[in-house]
């Protein structure tokens, strides 16, 4: 592993997650003159948005929001990037902090420009984890289409080194022995943009995911209509490839639940009914049954919920579903009591979606940096420490919510690094 040392930066901030929550705060910052170092843990920018198929409130495609970010981020020089890199430790106070980072090796050196000549020759693949292990890629490989940075990275755990790559690389490209790198940075503040992360479906016995390739979350459910998911757009069951012809929404898979999520996850309830227009795009004919405890759509959402409820072939029923029981003909049953009638429901489903909740991902980190948490997992704003929480790190929120709170964390980065 090497070492490096950032050149000093008087008032500097540094901003940990680069989702749109963290891209968002990165260029408030920059754009006022702030030295500012951006570090992700993936190898690529844009975070969950960037697996979205359309997000609210005009159900754009993600490139809408993330390619003018990108943009600017490539064109402002007070912003510096590292990809696939993490934060090891944070010493000092308000005003002076040392962050030590630490980068994974990407095995891919800037003279990369995505020619796919490598991806042609390499022997070996690896889950795709942009679309939730539904398909393959190779160990040398692109995230996703509007990648950023446009670069590859080698998967080391599926590469066996075999040099097929480097030989097909004409620009010298492809560095396998390329190492680790210890990065030391002096900032004023830090923003914790860390995201979040769905809730893991498999915790929750009675709704059986992974027993049947017909139990899905609502993130597989996203790749699935998005053009560059693993199906081109097309809304197939994994496994068999069938087009569904009725489909179950479990809402509150996970949340609103003392056993596992204890907060509503604030979006669950749109993105289940954003993903009913999806369907109704693709299948006019399908039916479409919902399972909730309570329907939360906010505001102006209200309309584009009467919208679909008005639809004949939808079938909301407010009750928990208690078991899904996959069936030998692929699909499902789900069971559920209607809370409003007292009955016992059952529902045969192609597809079942379960609307996962949203859990906070940069808890693990904080416990371990001493950043102080919630009883939830998010983060906490302590704007006399300089350190400030944004986005989904802060609480459960929508896109539009999130770039709020990222400008008010960034303004207040600002103010603390004068």
């Amino acid at each position: 592993m090497t070492d490096e040392r950032s050149a000093p930066s008087a008032g500097g901030v540094l901003v940990v997650g680069g989702g749109i929550s963290g891209l968002t705060a990165a260029l408030e910052a920059a754009e006022v003159g702030k030295d500012v170092f951006l570090v992700e843990k993936n190898p690529y920018l844009g975070g969950r948005v960037a697996q979205l198929n359309q997000y609210f409130p005009k159900l754009c495609p993600p490139s809408c929001g993330l390619e003018i970010n990108f943009k600017r981020i490539k064109n402002n020089r007070k912003i510096r990037v590292y990809t696939m890199t993490e934060v090891k430790s944070v010493d000092g106070s308000a005003g002076n902090y040392q962050v030590t980072l630490e980068s994974r090796p990407r095995k891919v050196n800037n003279n990369c420009t995505a020619c796919n000549a490598c991806v042609e020759v390499c022997p070996q693949e690896r889950d795709n984890d942009f679309n939730f292990g539904m398909d393959k890629t190779k160990a040398i490989y692109k995230a996703h289409d509007m990648a950023f940075p446009m670069k590859y990275v080698i998967d080391a755990e599926a590469c066996d080194k075999c040099g097929k790559c480097v030989e097909a690389c004409k620009y010298e490209a492809i560095e396998l022995e390329m190492e680790s790198k210890s990065i030391t940075v002096d900032v004023a503040s830090i923003v914790w943009s860390t995201g979040w992360n769905p809730y893991d479906a498999t915790k929750m016995d009675n709704l059986k995911f992974g027993a049947s390739d017909a139990i899905i979350s609502n993130m597989m459910m996203e790749r699935l209509a998005a053009p560059g998911g693993p199906t081109d757009g097309q809304i197939l069951r994994p496994g068999d490839n069938k087009e569904p012809e009725s489909f179950a929404f479990v809402q509150c898979a996970g949340s609103r639940d003392e056993n596992h999520l204890e907060y509503c996850s604030y979006i669950c309830c749109m993105a289940s009914l954003k993903q009913i227009t999806y369907i109704r795009e693709r299948y006019p004919e399908a039916k479409v049954t919902v399972f909730y405890i309570d329907l939360r759509t906010p505001g102006k959402y209200e309309k584009f919920r009467e919208k679909l409820m008005a639809d004949e072939n939808v079938t909301f029923i407010k009750g928990k579903v208690a078991d899904i029981i996959p069936e030998d003909d692929g699909g499902v049953t789900v069971v559920a009591e209607n809370a409003v009638t007292g009955e016992k429901v059952q529902a045969k489903v192609d597809l079942a979606i379960l609307a996962t909740g949203m859990e906070p991902a940069g808890q693990a980190a904080a416990a371990q940096l001493g950043v102080q948490v919630d009883g939830n997992g998010f983060i906490i704003s302590d704007a006399d420490k300089a350190m400030l929480s944004a986005g989904c790190a802060k609480k459960a929120a929508d896109v539009v919510t999130t770039t709020q709170n990222s400008t008010a964390a960034a303004l207040k980065a600002i103010q603390a690094s004068r």
